[in-house]
């Protein structure tokens, strides 16, 4: 009887251990925050945005010709981005950073990083 209860216990202890894994690798596999900003209709959209230092922004071109990010201190620069290309900066650091289309430099954006 001892012995079928220790077995028991151990196949409990097992199952509840398995039952935590998704969480585990669900909170690994999470990474840095990430937020999106669309480029459409020579516009970026959010044309501002406040972030927590870590976050990932990614561009993404959705018009049929190409643009840029470029930010006004040169803290990021992309390459020309066609249809369905993006381009990702990491914002580290706390500040402000304005940014345009070098192409079509009327298209403006702000990121703010707290």
């Amino acid at each position: 009887m001892r012995k079928r209860s220790w077995i028991l216990c151990v196949a409990a202890s097992m199952v509840l251990a398995l039952a935590a894994l998704p969480t585990v690798e669900k909170s690994m596999a999470a990474g840095p925050p990430t937020v999106d900003v669309k480029i459409d209709n020579f516009s970026f959209t959010p044309a501002t945005l406040t972030v927590k230092a870590g976050t990932q922004i990614t561009w993404t071109n959705g018009d049929d010709i190409p643009h840029t990010v470029v930010s006004d201190a040169q803290s990021f620069k992309s390459k020309v981005l066609d249809t369905d290309e993006k381009f990702t900066f990491t914002a580290s650091k706390p500040g402000t950073y304005s940014y345009f289309c070098s192409i079509h430099p009327k298209m403006t954006g702000k990121v703010v990083v707290e």
